[in-house]
């Protein structure tokens, strides 16, 4: 059971990203190795839904997740920021052991 979770922010920022693409498409947040402390959070817009794909979806905005990733992600905030640093969409990690400034890289 997945429970990941989408906040108000992040679902409006994701329905602005997603309002030219073509009907179905979805934000996709991938993990994989690499980056400055391990992992690192991919995000990409994906139309194509994998039979294995969840779909966590909130406010009209739908994000998919592989199984694999998903695993990594568990009790996951997916939250869209606008500061000083800049704008970006952040992962509140209860897994990770460390994070990198970058904020899309992680340690398990």
């Amino acid at each position: 059971m997945q429970n990941v979770t989408v906040t108000e922010r992040a679902a409006r920022r994701i329905r602005q990203v997603l309002a030219d693409e073509p009907k179905g498409a979805m934000l996709r947040i991938s993990v994989n190795g690499g980056g400055c402390s391990g992992f690192q959070y991919v995000f990409d817009i994906d139309r194509d839904r994998a039979d294995d794909d969840i779909v966590i979806e909130r406010d009209g905005a739908g994000v998919l997740v592989d199984p694999v990733s998903l695993e990594y992600m568990q009790g996951s905030v997916i939250d869209f920021v606008d500061d000083l640093m800049g704008q970006a969409f952040r992962i509140e990690n209860p897994n990770a052991t460390a994070s990198c400034g970058c904020g899309t890289s992680f340690a398990l």
